[in-house]
């Protein structure tokens, strides 16, 4: 069975200016890269968790604040090249009576032996940032696995 993250993708603005609430990731690994660097606010399941549920743990964790009280639909399962599967919940922040505000505040940390084989052990930020981004910068910006999150909602929309 593979293993499951969940995330969230907020979006906001009409097709021609369509933007994603997005985070670049945080650590010594993602200092220098922003290409391929950013994910949808996201993380592991744990045990029998509710996938929507594990959603909202993961953006309040990695973003700082909950995530906005709106309908979130599933947009789908978006296997990784790793084999590891991201079960993306979709919500519009700026619907009629509903606009969100969402901005990062600050981020969990993690703990990891840096630099390599040196025996010291630091502290780093998950997330080093998140933002709102168009569509074509989160296409260039995205992890590539989690660009079919955006070719997704793409079809949703169009719908």
């Amino acid at each position: 069975m593979p293993i499951v993250s969940a995330g969230i993708l907020l979006f906001r603005g009409e097709p021609a200016s369509l933007e994603v609430f997005v985070a670049r990731m945080g650590g010594p690994f993602w200092a220098k890269k922003d290409e391929r660097a950013w994910s949808i606010p996201k993380g592991l399941l744990e045990g029998s968790e509710d996938s929507l549920d594990a959603a909202r743990r993961e953006f309040r964790e990695e973003i700082g604040a909950d995530a906005p009280p709106l309908p979130y639909e599933l947009l789908g399962d978006f296997r990784q090249r790793s084999g590891k599967v991201v079960r993306a919940f979709v919500a519009r922040t700026d619907t009629p009576g509903s606009e969100a505000s969402v901005a990062f505040s600050s981020s969990n940390t993690f703990t990891t032996e840096w630099p390599p084989h040196s025996g010291t052990q630091q502290e780093f930020a998950e997330i080093a940032e998140a933002r709102w981004l168009s569509l074509g910068d989160a296409s260039l910006k995205l992890v590539a696995g989690q660009v079919a999150l955006l070719d997704a909602l793409r079809e949703r929309l169009a719908q």
